[in-house]
Formats: structure tokens, sequence, C-alpha cells
């Protein structure tokens, strides 16, 4: 028997999926440990194997928000910055767009640059946009640079030469010389050679600045699973949803920034709708991401470290990073979300979070501030969770609310449940009505810890009338990482390239020699496409390959259309090649559909458990807070193995990792693959 392994580490807890040859499936849940992450990994896994021979493991999937966390914490290595002689300020000017509150601001400071000022140098050399060389390069002040930065002990270096993407001879040359004194070198044309140089830039130095971050981590992480007996493949789930060897990620480490969303939005994808809305809650954030012809969307820039506006990511704020990314929406509203009054005694909610550690006040580790978990234990929702939950001290956390606000206990767990489900609804906003998608005729799927119990009231503002909870709601994302194929995307951008089969070609052999696989393999895929703008404009849009100009063109009009809400024709350009190289991921025996579940490939059926302590059981009944029946009802209380072919709400459906929440007015109904559909106003 073999076994495949997912681990997402969130901001509250580590999940872990492991999957046998057969389908079946284990889950652990375990609370995360901020001071090393790997142990809490660990735990998960161990728990999750039982008695299994953790030889048998043939495959370990992992997502991780190293990245991202060094890069929000400014905790990455000290990077040298090398660039063309005349170009050395480029990112100590940098480019920041003050923004909202900013404007006004007549004491404002703009962010540090990613890189000191006195890190970044200069090389003799210049090549045009073109690639032709117009002065050579000077070796000698190469390896000028290389003494200082050995000199200064800086150890990691990014390298990003005027329109490299043209011509990456002297990008190529700079960084042999540099290796030869400096342990890390990372260039622009080995991340992502494309136009734009300030992007460029900074999406290089910060592959150079987590790169020695993310190897160091996953060479531990490693050592850690040999001791348990494991000597499987570690492989990372990229932004972009494709999962690529733990070396590939350390070498490329910016392309890992994203890496924990993502795997949900996967999962949301595999749970057999074609348009559907990912919603993903777990202690810390929720997300959000369309999933159109069962295909998450992907944006080709974003931004870290920037400040965001209800979920979306506010352009000329932070880092711009150029890579393939699934386009979501994050706000800062989870489980673990701390309720507060400002000063002028107005209840918030977020976006601190209690986290694992000490994490909400029901956990009894500590925590004594009121979080949207203890509101939720306070209205009757919850019950139980993958730990046990202490119903008095999340009452007296809630006092502390209650009493300044001058209103009853329940009053004030359920504006706090009601202003984090409106926080939410802010992301889905971004993605679908900001960007002119009408959200009504999509399903919402939703998982993570929390995010069943708030779904169906944030689908209500939207006038979405299907909410898909599928199976393992609580671990999906960690199932979503046993989706993932081997996949990389490259990119070269060239303008006016007159034969595009070569650079194609290309790009191709090195993404397949990233995966290690042959293009020629039959089960191989290779997705073409190309960055295309009307001449005189300076944006592009990316549009699937074409060989005929017509309709490149008339892609490219579509997509115009659909972006910009507008008819444009004119003559068109093409700017840069872009290929996807996707390979079947060795040990995958069956598709996410056999953890999530679809019609098609239903799970293995939820085990039956226990009731929670304080209500009834499987069939029962408990109290409850819904405002549209006057307050604290009797509702009944099932599980998905006890649930009857229609239950209208108000109820509640115990989940073994989270519990959904059924309004009044709300329907739900077991489906087939162990989902759980809630269906509102009338039969599902």
């Amino acid at each position: 028997m073999a076994y495949s392994i997912g681990v997402d580490v969130g901001g509250t807890f580590t999940d872990v999926v492991l999957r046998d040859t057969s389908g079946a499936i284990s889950v652990a849940k375990c609370l995360s440990t901020h001071y090393d992450p790997i142990a809490g990994i660990v735990a998960g896994v161990t728990r999750a194997l039982g008695g299994r021979d953790p030889a048998q493991v043939t495959r370990v999937v992992h997502a991780t928000t190293l990245a991202t966390n060094a890069v929000l914490e400014r905790t990455g290595v000290r990077v040298a910055y090398v660039t063309t002689q005349g170009f050395r300020s480029v990112v100590p000017l940098g480019r920041y767009a003050r923004v909202e509150e900013d404007r006004y601001d007549l004491r404002f400071t703009p962010p540090p640059p990613p890189v000191a000022p006195e890190d970044c140098f200069e090389v003799t050399e210049r090549v045009s946009a073109r690639g032709e060389v117009l002065t050579p390069l000077d070796d000698a002040s190469v390896r000028r640079v290389a003494a200082e930065i050995a000199r200064r002990g800086i150890g990691s270096a990014a390298v990003c030469l005027l329109h490299a993407y043209a011509n990456p001879a002297h990008e190529r040359r700079v960084a042999e010389i540099l290796r030869a004194s400096v342990p890390s070198v990372v260039t622009s044309t080995e991340v992502w050679p494309e136009i734009r140089e300030y992007e460029r830039a900074t999406t290089t130095i910060m592959s150079a600045y987590v790169g020695p971050l993310m190897a160091s981590y996953l060479s531990r992480l490693r050592e850690r699973l040999a001791a348990l007996g494991i000597r499987a493949p570690v492989h990372v789930m990229e932004s972009g949803g494709g999962v690529v060897s733990a070396e590939l990620a350390a070498r490329r480490a910016v392309a890992t920034i994203e890496s924990g969303p993502a795997a949900g939005v996967l999962a949301a994808a595999g749970a057999g709708f074609a348009d559907a809305i990912s919603f993903d809650m777990g202690g810390t954030t929720a997300k959000a991401c369309v999933v159109r012809g069962g295909r998450p969307e992907i944006t080709h820039e974003f931004h870290v470290g920037g400040k965001g506006s209800f979920g979306g990511r506010r352009a000329g704020t932070g880092v711009p990073i150029r890579t393939p990314a699934i386009d979501l929406a994050e706000v800062g509203a989870g489980g673990g979300s701390v309720a507060w009054l400002d000063p002028a005694g107005t209840l918030r909610v977020g976006p601190r979070s209690a986290g694992s550690s000490p994490g909400p006040a029901c956990y009894g580790l500590g925590g004594a501030e009121p979080t949207v978990t203890d509101a939720n234990l306070v209205l009757g929702y919850l019950a139980s969770a993958s730990i046990p939950l202490t119903p008095a001290l999340a009452e007296q956390a809630l006092d502390r609310l209650a009493g300044p606000l001058g209103v009853a206990r329940e009053e004030a767990a359920r504006a706090v449940h009601e202003i984090v489900s409106a926080a939410m609804a802010s992301a889905v906003h971004v993605v679908t009505v900001q960007r002119g998608i009408d959200p009504r005729g999509f399903a919402l799927v939703a998982f993570g810890g929390a995010g069943p119990m708030h779904a169906a009231r944030v689908a209500e503002r939207f006038g979405i009338a299907t909410v898909v909870v599928p199976a393992h709601c609580g671990v999906a994302s960690a199932a979503g990482l046993l989706a993932g194929d081997l996949a990389t995307e490259r990119v070269r951008s060239r303008l006016d390239a007159g034969d595009p089969e070569p650079v194609f070609a290309g790009l191709v052999a090195e993404a397949a020699a990233d995966l290690g696989v042959s293009p020629a393999d039959p089960e191989v895929r290779v997705e073409r496409s190309v960055d295309v703008r009307f001449v005189g404009q300076s944006h592009d849009l990316t549009v699937a390959w074409s060989p005929s100009r017509d309709e490149l063109a008339a892609r490219f009009a579509g997509r115009y259309r659909q972006v910009y809400g507008i008819a444009q024709r004119g003559e068109i350009e093409l700017v840069g090649y872009r290929v996807r190289v996707t390979a079947p991921a060795q040990a995958r025996e069956r598709p996410i559909s056999a953890v999530v579940g679809t019609p098609e490939h239903p799970p293995p059926a939820p085990a039956a458990r226990p009731g929670p302590a304080g209500a009834a059981g499987a069939g029962g009944r408990r109290r409850a807070y819904f405002g549209e029946c006057g307050g604290f009802v009797e509702v009944p209380v099932h599980t998905r193995v006890s649930l009857p072919e229609r239950l209208p709400g108000p109820a509640i459906v115990e989940d073994a990792e989270s519990t959904i929440v059924v309004p009044p007015s709300w329907t739900a109904a077991p489906a087939p693959a162990g989902a759980v559909h809630l269906t509102r106003g009338g039969r599902p």
C-alpha cells in the first residue's frame, strides 16, 4: 500500500491529509507551532499515519506561508542588488501610490525599499530592448562589486540587468563571477525574464530575499520527515496552483508567496461545479476566488506587504511580484479574529488574530480576548471542535464586550458574527461585483474550519442560492494539495519576434527540465499563450496562442472587452510568450474528487461520531441563536451520516472538522460524494 500526504500550515491549525492507493483517507488537524512550523507538521503527520508504515509514503506535498511571512515581517536575508551602470537608484527610489488616507497625510513616510541604497551596485554593460549589445560587459567591474559584497558579509545577491530578458548573456556572466564569492545568487532571467524593469527587479530581489530561508526550511523538513521514516520526495505548491520539487521551490522561492491559499482554490475547483466562488475561512484569514469553467482565475502580477482594501490588493502599495498566482482576495477575518472596541466605542473584528497561541478563549490555552470562535460557541453554532471547547470561558470573553456596549451577551456575540460575515463578503465582492461578474449564477464552495458556519450568510448578501460544503471541508486546502499536478510556467518577453516557434521551443525545454520530464511524453501537457496589446498602448493581456493573426486579434478583443467592459479594435502587437508545462504527479492515484468529492468520484463516507458535548447528538436538538426567529430556539442537530434527505433551517450539521449552520429560509440536503448542499428558498 502506498500513501500520499498533503500538509497545509495555517495561522491557527496545521492540516494533514493522508490518502492511500484505494482512495481512503485519514485526516489530522493540530495547532500550528509558530516557533517551529515543522514541529506542528511532524505532529500532524505522525497522527495521520497512525500505525501505518512511513516507508510506504511515496509523496509529500506542502503549502507554506514561509515566503509570505518573511516578506511581511521583513525577516529575509540581506540582499545585494546588482544592475546596469546608471540604474542603481531604481529600487531605492521605488514606486508607491499614496492611496486613500495617505493622500492627505502631511507626515507620510513611504515604506523602506526592499534593498538598502548602500547595498545597490552597478556594473558596466548595456543591452538594448531588442537584445543588441550597446556596451560590452566589463568583467573587472563585476569583480569589484563581488569583492565589496563579500567584504560586507552579504550572502545573497539579486542580478537584474537592463533588458536582460532580450539577451541574458551579460546577466549569466555576472552571476558566474559573483558565485565565486557570494553563496546565493539569483538572476532575473532565471526567475522571470519579462519586460518592466522595476517589477522584474523587485521580483528577483524577493526571490533572493526569501530563497535561502526556503532552502534551509525545506532541507530541515526533509530531515525531520526522514527521522519519521518518510524518505519520499517533498513537493511544494506554487502560487499559480502547480506543484514543483522542493529544489525548484528553493531556487524560485518568490513563486511560493501565495502557496497556501492556492491549494484551497484547487479543492473548490474540484467540487463539481464549473462556475464557483471559492470561500475559505480558517482561523486567521478568509479568502475568495472565482472559478470559471472549472479553472481558477490567474493573475501575473500581485503586491505583497502593501495595503489592502476590503480584500483587494491596492496596486502601487507593497512590493510588486511578477509571477503567476491564483487571483484571490483576502481579509483578516477568521475564527481566531479578535473582537475589540475602538476609542469611539465601536465594535471591530480583526484583523488581529489569537492564532494558535493563546488561541480563542474557549480553547482554554490562556487566551482571554473574545474571538469569532467564542462568539459562535455562545450563539450555539459550535459545540465541539478538533480540540475541546469550554463554553464558560467563551461567555466570560464575550462579557468583556457586552458590558461596555450595554447589551446582552448573545447580542454582542451576534454582532461579532455579523461583522465578520460582512468583512468576508467584501472579499467575495472584490473578485466578483468589483470586476463586473454577477455572482448570482455561481455556487459558493465553503471550506476551512470556520467557512461553513458563515457561508450561507455571506451568500445571502449576493443573492447566491447554492452553497456547497465538500466532504472533509475543514482540511480542504491540504486535500487540494493532492490535486495539484507537477506544473510550472515560463515566460520571455520578445518585442517583434519574427518566428515565435524557437521562443516557444526554448521555453518548453526550460520548463520540462525544471520538472524533470520530457515534452515528448504523451502525458505531458503544454499550453501556449501570448501577451498582446494594441499598438501604442503600454499594458497587455494574456490570451491563448494561435498561429492565426486574425484569431489572436479576436481573442484579444474578447479578453479586452471582458476586462475593461468596452469593445475596442485596432492593430495589435505581441509582447511576450508563455508556456505552462504540466505532468501527472507520481503516486497520484485518484483525482481530488476522491477527497472533496464529485458525483463521478465519491469519497469514502465520513464515519459517524458521537454527538458533541452539550448537544443531543446526531438527530438531537440544541439551542442556537437566529435573529429571524427572535433569538435562541431549539434546532435539530445532525451529522452528515444522519442528515435526512431534506433538512429545512434553522438547523446545525456537525462536521468532523467544521460545523455547517443552516439559517432560516435555507435547506440542507446530502449530495453525492459526501458533500452537503444548502439551497435558499425552496427544495434542493
